[in-house]
């Protein structure tokens, strides 16, 4: 359990809300979308801090992303007393490389080209020590499930059940640094981020067509709900559980998204990432704590998310209000 007081993060808290100023505002995402040309993209990507005193071209926005991105994570590990509320943030990047590795294995692949730079471990580091069984300095339950993952995929040949052991281990870990931590308001994330976990997976199973002992086999233990009642009911009465709390209106379009002949997922999925980031933004309230750090490493990959997006609309020629419908609710 952490010790840490609440004054320890006055420095750090007081460092956020001035970098706060420089994120990717819905104002600035507009600009962004209705911009005539690539350069003045690129100008409101500079306004937000991208590229440095080099500038910026189109060529290079995701290298920029990238290096922000470590530079952001490098930035607050340094600065803040307690790293776990970083580690949070960082393992699901080590877990997908668990998932590229124990797959690019079986298959005989390499595995580099599909590894994401973001986690605790450095991808090239991690791919060599697993190929070499030298996984030391990883942390246990990291260690303990990539060799579940392994054996598993060995055992049953489904890809499926190797990557289901890694996302429980993923969010089990999550749950246990959130603990940890000490943290009341990193432990809610956590929970309400395994609660939007469960209901994406609920309401794709509805729409497969299967019942509740496959779903059961699926969902994830440590939410606010629990396996069994989500297991218990249709996907079209999902919504019957999360009343009155903050996944009611994404609940309420996954019932409707569950019945046979619905439409797509967009409003739905969307509303699950926005019941995450309105959660988050109460941060914004702290005047200074942990909160302020939680919700600051939120944003900044929401914000990387939303640049992305919006660039990737751009290329491909989407009108503006389609990419406008894709873009996620803005902390900022």
């Amino acid at each position: 359990m952490s010790h840490t007081r609440d004054t320890d993060y006055l420095s750090i808290s007081t460092r956020i809300h001035a970098m706060e100023n420089r994120m990717l505002t819905r104002e600035r995402m507009d600009r962004m979308i209705e911009a005539r040309e690539d350069g003045e993209t690129l100008k409101i990507l500079s306004e937000c801090g991208y590229g440095g005193s080099d500038g910026l071209q189109m060529s290079g926005v995701e290298g920029a992303l990238a290096e922000a991105q470590a530079a952001t994570f490098s930035e607050i590990r340094g600065a803040v007393p307690d790293s776990r509320l970083v580690d949070v943030f960082q393992l699901k990047y080590d877990y997908h490389n668990a998932k590229t590795l124990v797959k690019a294995e079986a298959m005989g692949v390499d595995p580099q080209r599909l590894m994401m730079a973001g986690g605790r471990y450095d991808p090239k580091m991690l791919a060599e020590g697993y190929k070499k069984g030298e996984l030391r300095g990883l942390s246990d339950p990291f260690q303990a499930a990539l060799l579940q993952a392994r054996e598993t995929l060995a055992a049953s040949h489904d890809p499926q059940l190797a990557d289901l052991a890694l996302d429980r281990a993923c969010y089990a870990e999550m749950a246990q640094l959130a603990k940890d931590s000490g943290s009341a308001f990193l432990q809610g994330y956590v929970r309400l981020a395994v609660d939007v976990a469960n209901l994406r997976t609920a309401v794709r199973v509805a729409r497969m067509g299967k019942g509740g002992d496959f779903l059961s086999q699926v969902l994830l233990p440590g939410g606010t709900v629990s396996e069994s009642q989500l297991a218990r009911i249709r996907g079209e009465e999902v919504d019957s559980l999360f009343q009155a709390g903050p996944l009611e209106e994404a609940a309420e379009l996954g019932a409707k998204a569950a019945r046979p002949g619905s439409g797509p997922l967009t409003a739905f999925e969307r509303e699950c990432d926005s019941a995450l980031t309105r959660y988050l933004s109460s941060a914004r309230r702290v005047p200074f704590g942990e909160e302020t750090v939680i919700g600051y490493l939120y944003a900044k990959e929401a914000e990387l998310t939303a640049i992305r997006t919006i660039l990737a609309g751009r290329r491909t020629g989407l009108d503006g209000s389609v990419i406008r419908q894709r873009l996620r609710e803005s902390y900022v």
